[in-house]
């Protein structure tokens, strides 16, 4: 069952390049769960579309099954290189195996990212601080999570 629907979701995100499949989960009782994302967001619109090319292309009479589709929560990680792409522009927030960043997001491309972010430091000469723009570069592999700051 897996690579039907696997293949029909595939399909269905396939009709918009703007979307990118970033999870799909089915468990032991057949609950079908797909999370999409898209380089604009995604609409209520898209997620009733691949649901309905999943639901009218499996055989409920053979396979009893539930299916939900939606897009990843404003709190889960970034999991997909398009999404910290879609990302750029707002802070975040990247753990590393030994340290952790917080800042705006201001490149990524294929092989790594860039953050940027202001700091106090003591001033090179004298007393007092200045504020500096500190910048860190991480390639994917060395990020353990990244999860966008919310603005409250």
């Amino acid at each position: 069952m897996r690579s039907v629907v696997e293949k029909l979701v595939e399909e269905a995100v396939q009709e918009n390049p703007k979307l990118f499949l970033i999870d799909l989960k089915i468990s032991s009782d057949n609950t079908i769960i797909v999370v999409v994302d898209g380089d604009e967001g995604l609409t209520v619109k898209e997620c009733m579309r691949i649901s309905r090319h999943v639901e009218h292309n499996l055989d409920i009479e053979t396979t009893d099954f539930s299916l939900e589709v939606s897009s990843p929560g404003l709190t889960e990680p970034l999991v997909n290189k398009r999404q910290y792409k879609k990302n750029i522009g707002k802070k975040l927030t990247i753990k590393t195996e030994v340290e952790e960043f917080e800042g705006e997001l201001v490149k990524a491309d294929d092989d790594e990212v860039t953050l940027e972010w202001k700091a106090r430091v003591p001033k090179p000469i004298g007393k007092g601080k200045v504020t500096v723009v500190k910048t860190v570069v991480l390639s994917y592999g060395n990020i353990k999570q990244a999860k966008v700051k919310l603005k409250f």
